[in-house]
């Protein structure tokens, strides 16, 4: 996938297909739009394009680091993504303006896949009832998604954060459509893990929201390969007892690599237990390989 920064570098697309939005989080709703938009841009030969925005034009805490959201939305097949930046400048153009001299005069584009709720222009005065008006008048292609509701639950960025915070992983991943997942840089730690037998990657997150404290059976994506292990987010109780940083570890199984400075995702399966206070660290050891023996047989 192309990624364009900035409006300015946009060039010349053949008949592209512009699926419009956020796209925080890449949920079940958002990945219904992407989809279909990519599938559209094969049937009439042309360009699937997603028109973004960062950091998040209603100042909302994002559900996933833009690096993660990109990744995401490559997986899912689209040719080009454009990323505009959200300043305070750009929320001052119209909603007719961002119709006219983004999508019209800038992209050119043959059709727009966009959520019913999406909201764009100047004091989020522009709605689909504006974007079906101008496809009227510009001979443009629409078409618009209903909000997708699961089992009683709105599918949305915020509801998906709020059932992570509270440890429901399998019901976020029912509206996320995948498993609820953390992009994460490996770092330098107390290289505790090892001395204990059970050596860890430590993991400087890239966004905000991540699961509770826990132990956690989990797959790590390195360099397009999947690994099976178990994850540590905590504050470590029985070695650190006055810090109050919240860590992530995770032990690969029969990985022996160094990985210091390199990127993986770590897709949460299933909440082993509550992070706890042991007296000893040979307590510590054994509950650990517990751990792994558990995570082993789940995974």
């Amino acid at each position: 996938m192309k990624i364009i920064y900035g409006i300015g570098k946009i060039g010349k697309f053949i008949r592209p297909v512009v699926a419009l939005g956020v796209f925080d989080g890449l949920h079940l709703g958002h990945r219904n739009i992407l989809q279909a938009a990519v599938r559209k841009a094969g049937q009439i030969k042309g360009t699937s394009l997603v028109l973004t925005f960062f950091p998040h034009p209603q100042g909302k805490k994002s559900l996933y680091s833009l690096e993660h959201r990109l990744k995401l939305i490559a997986e899912l097949g689209v040719d080009v993504c454009v990323v505009i930046n959200f300043t305070k400048s750009f929320a001052k153009i119209s909603a007719r303006d961002f119709i006219e001299k983004i999508l019209i005069r800038k992209i050119r584009v043959s059709y727009v896949y966009v959520g019913r709720n999406f909201r764009f222009g100047c004091r989020a005065l522009g709605d689909y009832r504006r974007l079906i008006d101008s496809a009227k008048k510009y001979k443009f292609g629409l078409r618009i998604f209903k909000v997708v509701r699961l089992k009683g639950l709105t599918v949305s960025s915020t509801a998906i954060r709020e059932l992570i915070k509270n440890s429901e992983i399998n019901k976020a991943r029912k509206l996320l459509g995948r498993r609820v997942s953390v992009l994460g840089t490996v770092a330098r730690g107390s290289r505790l893990g090892r001395l204990l037998g059970f050596p860890t990657a430590n993991i400087n997150a890239h966004h905000e929201v991540i699961p509770p404290a826990g132990i956690y059976a989990v797959q790590i994506i390195f360099s397009k390969k999947k690994y099976n292990g178990v994850c540590y987010i905590g504050r470590r109780p029985t070695i650190d007892l006055h810090n109050k940083r919240l860590r992530i570890e995770v032990h690969l199984f029969n990985f022996h690599k160094n990985i210091y400075g390199k990127v993986l995702e770590i897709q949460f399966i299933k909440l082993i237990r509550p992070d706890e206070k042991f007296a000893t660290l040979e307590d510590l050891s054994i509950q650990i390989q517990k751990d792994i023996i558990s995570c082993r047989k789940i995974l």
